[in-house]
């Protein structure tokens, strides 16, 4: 198995870069649409063999480092009470709004409630064995409150920020009730075969530092602290957190994501050399020509410096209209330019 992408999760030496990318099982892969054209997002995510397959896809047309578990963050949402739906994006029937409707959510146990996640990620890493490593994932607490409270996605959490503010007692109650959950379910990927976790918190980045480390960042840790990580490495990414950095590092973790709002080698200053970095392409640099994608592929490898633990990836997840052709160039550029 080529190991170089867990290798550099925990700060060892490897011989090239490792890359995978963000959403890499997507839309932007007409191997992936041919498949998705016989089903529902959801019944994608809820058929173990298709969503294995899809998952496998970027490993054998790009030649990325590590498969991810082609799943959605809020499935593990769904079976607390919370009827979802996407049409396209995430929808819930009933948002949260009061303490009633928190303490009416259930904790699921995940074998009899996910398990088709769980199933996936056995038939991956049979189908791994002699490829690449297996991530599993999940959503931060703050990014899947955000969406269990918006009922939808938003442009300013507005409703959320209210309840933080306006109704503390009820936030923290979703608060610690959405990390249970979320540390079963990450802890059920692990048991199932995970070889990594990355934990999304796609929408930290909309709170300021302080209201951050006051509201989001005790939840983050005491999920971070609650895996069962002796050999599993976390990638911790919340987007938009370039001036917070020191204090989303306080959680934990082995990994930081970065976006592109922040410097690699900067943010390798501030978070110093016991913590690895995972990033951090623009996605829209994927349209570029060639020469472009090559002079900003070397760009972020030249503020890493060659320190280890560097894992390369884009800021945010690859864009759906990116032609495929040129997100294996990409691949193709980040090894042999790091090449030992």
């Amino acid at each position: 198995m080529n190991t170089r992408f867990l290798d550099a999760c925990w700060g060892k030496p490897v011989d090239r870069t490792p890359v995978w990318l963000m959403r890499q099982a997507g839309r932007y892969l007409p191997d992936y649409m041919r498949v998705r054209s016989k089903c529902t997002f959801l019944e994608l995510c809820k058929t173990p063999e298709l969503a294995a397959e899809v998952s496998i896809q970027p490993v054998d047309i790009l030649g990325v480092d590590a498969a991810i578990l082609f799943s959605d963050i809020l499935t593990p949402v769904e079976p607390m009470g919370m009827k979802l739906d996407f049409v396209p994006g995430p929808v819930f029937e009933h948002p949260i709004r009061t303490m009633a409707d928190v303490e009416a959510l259930r904790i699921p146990q995940m074998e009899q409630d996910v398990p088709y996640v769980l199933d996936t990620i056995k038939i991956l890493r049979r189908e791994l064995a002699t490829k690449v490593p297996l991530i599993g994932f999940g959503g931060a607490p703050f990014t899947l409150a955000c969406y269990m409270v918006e009922g939808k996605g938003s442009k300013d959490w507005a409703t959320m920020k209210r309840m933080m503010y306006a109704a503390p007692d009820v936030y923290a109650a979703l608060m610690e009730k959405v990390t249970m959950m979320d540390m079963e379910y990450l802890n059920a990927q692990i048991k199932a075969g995970a070889q990594a976790i990355q934990i999304f918190d796609t929408w930290g980045g909309v709170l300021s530092p302080a209201d951050y480390e006051r509201y989001v960042l005790p939840y983050t840790t005491k999920l971070i602290n609650g895996l069962n990580r002796t050999h599993v490495p976390v990638i911790h990414f919340v987007k938009g957190a370039a001036t917070m950095l020191d204090t989303v590092q306080k959680a934990g973790g082995d990994v930081m994501g970065l976006d592109w709002h922040v410097d690699l080698g900067k943010a390798r200053d501030i978070l110093g050399p016991k913590i690895g970095v995972q990033g951090n392409l623009d996605p829209t640099v994927l349209y570029a020509p060639n020469d472009v994608i090559e002079r900003e592929v070397k760009r972020v490898l030249d503020e890493n410096a060659g320190r280890p633990g560097h894992i390369f990836n884009l800021g945010h997840g690859i864009l759906p209209t990116v032609p495929p052709e040129n997100a294996k160039f990409m691949v193709d550029c980040v090894h042999r330019l790091s090449q030992k």
